[in-house]
Order: C-alpha cells, then structure tokens, then sequence
C-alpha cells in the first residue's frame, strides 16, 4: 500500500469514528425529538464531512458552560418578585376566571410568576407611536431607564432613542441599556453607541460574538437574545414584537414595511419584566440591580391580571411550545394567530390542528413575503394538512408582518418576542406577556382583523395549484426544520 492510499484509509477511519461518535451523541442527548435524531443522523452520515461540520456549529442547544453557570448563579440570589412588599396584595386581586387559572399555572412553571393584578396596558398604534411614546416616557423618567433590544439600528427611530437615553444621563437618570451582540452589531459599532457611553449611558452587550472562528467554541452563534424589554422607572413597561428601529427596516428594505404590535403596561407587571432584565444585565456584566424587585409598585385600580412568560436554553425546556399549545387547546371559541415565522413541533402542529376539528374559529395569519426563504418554504409545507382540519390561512400583503400575538376566545391575550418556530422554543431568549382582558384583547382583535383585511385568503385550491416542484421544495425544506 503507497502512502497516499494509506493515508485516505486512515482519513476514513477518522471520519468515521468521528461520524459515529457524533451519532451517539445524538442518540444520547436529552431533549431531543426522534424527528430531530433522524435528521441529524442522517445529515452526519449523507454528507461527508460537511455534516460533521454542521453538527459541531449547530447541531447543540449550548450556550456556553459557563454562561449557564453564571445564569444560574444569578437567577438563584435574584429575589423573588413575590417576597416584594405590595406582592400578596397584587396577587391577590389577579382575577382571573377559573376556566384560564390553568393557562396561568403553566406560565408560573417558566418562570415563578403568579399572575399579577392592577395593571393597566394600551396598544400602540403602530411602530413609529411606540418609539415616540417610549421616547416620552424616557424624557419624563427620573429614577432609571432599562433597554434591551435584539436588533437596534442607526435609523431615525433609533438615534431618536439614542438622543432621548443621552438626555435622561444628563439629567442624572441611571440607563442600562443592552442591545444583542448579533442583531445589533451595527448600533454596537457606531459613533452613537460610544456617544451614549460617553453621556453616562450604561451600556451592555448581550452574547457578544468575539472572535467568530473562536466562537463556536463557547457555544452556537445563532443563539441569541431575542428579547425586546423597556422598563422605566419601575412604573411602565413596553412588550411585543418591536424592535427598536423604523418600520422601513434599513436592514432589509424589500420587505418592508415591518409590521408590529407594541403594548404600555403600567402597575406591577412591570416588576416581572425588571427581573428579566435584571438577570440578563448581571449575567452579562456582573452589576447586580436587584434591590429595584424590592421597590413598592403600586396597582392601578381597576387593572387586568397579566403574567411574565420569559423563556431561554437557561430556563425549563419546551415552555414557549407548551405554552402555545396550553393556550390552543384551551380555546372554547374562536383562536386567532399572527407569526411570522412557523415552523412547529410535531405537538403544535397537532395541536393547531385539533383545534379547528373540535369546531373552534381557527385563524392563523402569516406574511406573504418573509425575509427568511427557508422558514417560507417549510411554513408552506404545513399549510396543507392546516386547511384540511379547517383552519383558515391568510397571507398578509401589506409589508413583512411581523407582530407574534395570540388572542383566545375575545378575553386572553399572550403578546411578545417569540415566534412559533423552534428559534424561538430552543434557542432564542424571549419574552412575552400572558393578560386576561375582553377590552384590551378586543383591541388586539381589531388589530388582527386589519391585518386580515390586507391579506390573502390561502384555500385548499390555491395549494393544489402549486406546481409539484414547489410543493418538493417546500417539504424538502420542511425535513430540516428538526436541525434549523
């Protein structure tokens, strides 16, 4: 044997030892779906080299040891938010009707948070009215400004934001403000984030990426904080799918405009979302805010009870897809979705579908443009068996809808960050808030119905005319949703 057939037999013998070593990891990994197993093995097997290679960057739910260390480390000496001082008088008038208590239990299993009463929240107008009114509330706070945001960019809406934290420094109001290492590298880059350093903003990165060759060994660098969190004086908080940016998306102008939905909450809800936020800031810079939990908020009376649904690969595995799903099978009447981005579970496609097949007004409203192709095709390779349980599809034609909402029978409202895809079950950082309301989720309702009125109605016809070469692509896609 010459030395070069002995050499491609040693190289095949390391891959394959290497290929089976990486099955059995697969195979013993905890929390991980058949379909998931499936998939990565045969992408480790089918694709020589590249498959190991897409194994080692993607194929773990891992963040790093020591980020997990340090997050537990700190969610553990964080207090809890039902030791404050106004807690059992908050909780105790969280009324909330025993036919939704269970959807409120499991959304405590997240985090540890009761569903609390005495708040108060309104519905933005749009994206551009948040960012205003989120720029008023910063130039009347006088104690503290938190801010974290997934994607921040140097557009008008965030250098609006910039100016407004430079101007609350000044007049001597503490800011911590993080932004995502990934989706906001722009902002992190710029002159405007060294001017806010500069003005006294306390700034942070979230999952920073370092070195990209390096990274991979801390963790996976498309895992990432999601979440887009406003806290203001321990007074309002801001929740939903906005990012801090304009509508008209620099970043990605052919499919704008990006549509979202924004929500003021007053009262002690607000208190749920500073724990996020503080554990996020410590976890990343080592400050700890936590006597803000132990700050008296008071209730606004009248106010609806509403709960803190915040999820991660730190906290209890499946909750935001538990969480979907609780609420689904929870409907008695009428469930209505925006996302714009679904790839499910097998648990909540199923889930989904049952819901339209027990005579439930099932309607789940997508864009009909999404910036991700792959998440495009795979959301279309489930629009079949949807329509045939019945639940009504539009595609919504007025820009990238991108508001993640969820209203239930006219009274239960979960609005956020998290999108039905599993970013957003497995990797992402998110948040979300859970509300009984009928007024304030009737809003929510007129909002979904507008998005409706500018959509197209998908039916079983428009499907079974897509050419058979579509519908290969889409499924094709959808096989490697288990390993996206």
């Amino acid at each position: 044997m010459d030395q070069g057939s002995f050499s491609g037999v040693i190289f095949l013998a390391l891959h394959v030892l290497i290929q089976l070593a990486l099955i059995a990891r697969v195979l013993l990994r905890p929390h991980r779906e058949p379909a998931s197993r499936i998939a990565w093995i045969v992408v480790i097997i089918a694709v020589p080299v590249l498959g190991i290679l897409a194994y080692l960057l993607l194929g773990e739910t891992n963040i790093g040891r020591r980020r997990v260390a340090r997050m537990h480390d700190v969610i553990s000496r964080l207090p809890d938010v039902a030791d404050a001082p106004d807690a059992d008088a908050t909780t105790f008038h969280a009324d909330v009707p025993q036919r939704y208590a269970h959807l409120f239990r499991v959304g405590k299993t997240v985090n540890g948070f009761e569903p609390v009463g005495g708040n108060q929240a309104h519905l933005m107008q749009d994206s551009n009215a948040a960012i205003a009114s989120m720029v008023a509330d910063i130039d009347a706070a006088k104690e503290h400004v938190h801010l974290m945001f997934y994607i921040w960019l140097t557009d008008n809406n965030g250098c609006m934001v910039v100016e407004a934290l430079k101007r609350a420094a000044a007049r001597g109001v503490t800011c911590g403000d993080m932004a995502d290492g990934l989706g906001s590298r722009t902002m992190i880059d710029s002159q405007h984030w060294r001017t806010m350093r500069e003005a006294g903003v306390h700034l942070a990165v979230a999952l920073p990426i370092g070195n990209p060759l390096l990274r991979p060994l801390k963790g996976r660098i498309d895992l990432r904080n999601h979440r887009k969190i406003v806290v203001i004086d321990n007074l309002i908080t801001y929740c939903g799918s906005q990012n801090c940016a304009d509508p008209e998306f620099r970043i990605k102008t052919k499919y704008a405009p990006w549509v979202d939905a924004m929500m003021r909450f007053q009262g002690p809800i607000v208190r749920q979302n500073q724990y996020l936020f503080a554990s996020d800031w410590e976890a990343d810079t080592g400050e700890n805010i936590s006597q803000l939990l132990r700050q008296f908020i008071p209730p606004v009376q009248p106010g609806l009870p509403a709960q803190v649904v915040g999820t991660g690969p730190t906290v209890r595995y499946s909750a935001m897809p538990e969480m979907f799903e609780t609420l689904m099978y929870a409907a008695r009447r009428e469930l209505v979705i925006t996302t714009p981005y679904y790839v499910p579970d097998e648990g909540m496609q199923a889930a989904l579908c049952a819901s339209a097949r027990r005579g439930i007004d099932t309607t789940i409203v997508f864009p009909a443009r999404n910036d991700s192709w792959i998440v495009a095709a795979a959301s279309r390779s489930y629009y079949a068996d949807l329509l045939a349980a019945g639940v009504r599809i539009f595609e919504y034609k007025g820009g990238l809808l991108h508001t993640k909402s969820l209203t239930l029978d006219g009274e239960v409202t979960l609005i956020g960050s998290a999108n039905m895809d599993r970013r957003s079950f497995e990797l992402n950082y998110e948040n979300n808030i859970l509300f009984y309301d009928r007024s304030l989720t009737a809003e929510m309702r007129q909002r979904q119905d507008d998005y409706i009125a500018r959509s197209n109605e998908v039916t079983s016809e428009t499907v079974e005319r897509g050419t058979w070469r579509q519908q290969l692509w889409n499924n094709a896609i959808a096989m490697l949703g288990p390993v996206l």
